[in-house]
């Protein structure tokens, strides 16, 4: 049997506004800290729509340091379900010193999420804001799509299938790709 098409989602960057300093981006770390992209909401609508698998895979790594107790990022997450309808979300909790293979670019959460969602990983999509977002969807055959916000501290990665600059153009590139797979399907 064929495993289902899947859009991996990272979370901050992409569908939660993360604080912006230094060229970097920054998660929340409180609940009142918590906005959503404007188009964060009808896009995940729009994967629900097309059939796709919609599961956002998020490195929380404040937890691991003890700077956010870990309910509280199960409340940003309960937030993020009760605003768009996503399947799931994997969550790791590790810092760069513990990381393990779970921690993006690690594929981890993506090999967790295929499992549990009985997902083909070669025919998915990522869609992060960093590189180790497309890195972590490279190691298991996603297609990566970019969202490019501008970070200036970063180094921007060159593996991805698309860069965009907003969530909404990242979903049409998307769904875009899926007519043209099962047109040729046919």
């Amino acid at each position: 049997m064929v495993g289902r098409t899947a859009v991996i989602l990272d979370r901050d960057g992409v569908l939660v506004v993360p604080e912006f300093r230094e060229g970097r981006s920054f998660a929340p770390r409180r609940l009142d800290e918590l906005s959503f992209y404007p188009d964060a909401s009808s896009g995940v609508h729009a994967l629900k729509a097309a059939g796709l698998v919609v599961v956002v895979a998020t490195n929380q790594p404040d937890v691991g340091a003890g700077r956010v107790e870990r309910t509280v990022i199960d409340a940003m997450h309960e937030r993020l379900r009760d605003e768009m309808p996503v399947d799931d979300v994997e969550v790791c909790c590790d810092t760069r010193e513990t990381a393990t293979e779970r921690r993006k670019p690690g594929a981890g959460m993506f090999k967790s999420a295929a499992r549990n969602w009985n997902i083909d990983l070669e025919v998915s999509y990522v869609v992060g804001d960093r590189a180790s977002d497309i890195e972590a969807g490279n190691r298991v055959g996603c297609a990566g799509v970019f969202i490019d916000r501008g970070y200036t501290a970063e180094t921007k990665p060159v593996s991805q299938a698309a860069t965009v600059q907003e969530f909404s153009e990242a979903v049409a590139w998307i769904l875009e790709e899926e007519a043209r797979r099962q047109a040729l399907a046919r």
